[in-house]
């Protein structure tokens, strides 16, 4: 059987990660039927995402690890899981960005989405504690000028707040806490490591919950952009209730019994690539 060539590694990886969660563990030949890929590529597969610390490899296939509360996947491996997910996510919250709004956009691979498609938005003040959701902006900002055009009408201001990075690129600690609590933003987009009722919001970075308390204090309106993964997973440290936020923007697959739990909860749910429910936005 020839590799199925339409889908990239890490992609492909994302794509054995959620199955893996999902179901409590696969087959290799299960995956590679549902790949159409070979056993060797699938094998390969799990090799690699055992080294990272995200799956455990066991006769015949592999089952998921139980992350600890305190475990902060690195940038690059977040950014390659849940990617079409993301994309969706990141076309729905964009659309919630008005011409000419300050907005936040609080660090994560889901913001770094995010952030690519606000770049046609007009006139946004943009505050960002990630490095990578900056460049961005960035990047955009110096092709255009490398056209020999100069800076074009209605990019967005961006302002990168300092502060001390952490392994997912994300600029956190006082000096952090010190610039977003002098701001006040129109919209908060907000990526978080866990959702659950109990919890709120969550994430295993003491310092990160306190920035983003910042950030949730600062913002007249609180948008979580979260895939269905995040959902019933727990941090190490709680920064927000969900009284606290109006919208969650998530993809198709959350599950019916997590929508039906959120139903009885006070935000906004808009599940990217279907129709809105409730208040049009």
């Amino acid at each position: 059987m020839s590799d199925n060539q339409n889908l990239l590694a890490e992609q492909r990886r994302a794509l054995i990660l959620d199955e893996i969660r999902r179901r409590g563990g696969v087959r290799v030949n299960e995956l590679t039927r549902k790949l159409n890929v070979s056993d060797m590529t699938v094998r390969r597969d799990l090799d690699a995402l055992a080294r990272q610390g995200m799956v455990e490899k066991v006769h015949g296939g592999a089952v998921p690890v139980s992350e600890p509360s305190a475990h902060e996947p690195g940038f690059e491996v977040k950014s390659a899981l849940e990617l079409s997910a993301k994309e969706d996510i990141a076309k729905a919250a964009a659309e919630m960005a008005a011409p000419g709004s300050a907005i936040a956009l609080a660090g994560g691979t889901t913001a770094f989405a995010l952030a690519q498609q606000l770049l046609d938005v007009p006139d946004l003040t943009v505050v960002t504690n990630s490095v990578r959701v900056a460049d961005v902006f960035y990047g955009a900002q110096r092709a255009a000028a490398g056209g020999g055009a100069g800076p074009r009408a209605g990019a967005a201001t961006v302002v990168l707040t300092g502060g001390v990075r952490t392994p997912s690129d994300t600029l956190v600690g006082p000096v952090a806490d010190a610039a977003i609590r002098s701001l006040h933003f129109d919209v908060l987009f907000l990526g978080v490591h866990g959702i659950s009722v109990e919890a709120g919001l969550s994430t295993p970075n003491l310092a990160e919950a306190e920035t983003n308390r910042h950030f949730v204090r600062s913002a007249r309106r609180v948008v979580v952009i979260a895939d269905h993964t995040k959902w019933g997973t727990v941090g190490l440290s709680s920064f927000a209730t969900l009284d606290q936020v109006e919208v969650l923007v998530t993809d198709a697959g959350l599950s019916a019994e997590a929508r039906a739990e959120f139903a009885e909860l006070p935000p906004e749910l808009v599940v990217a690539g279907e129709p809105l429910t409730g208040t049009d936005m």
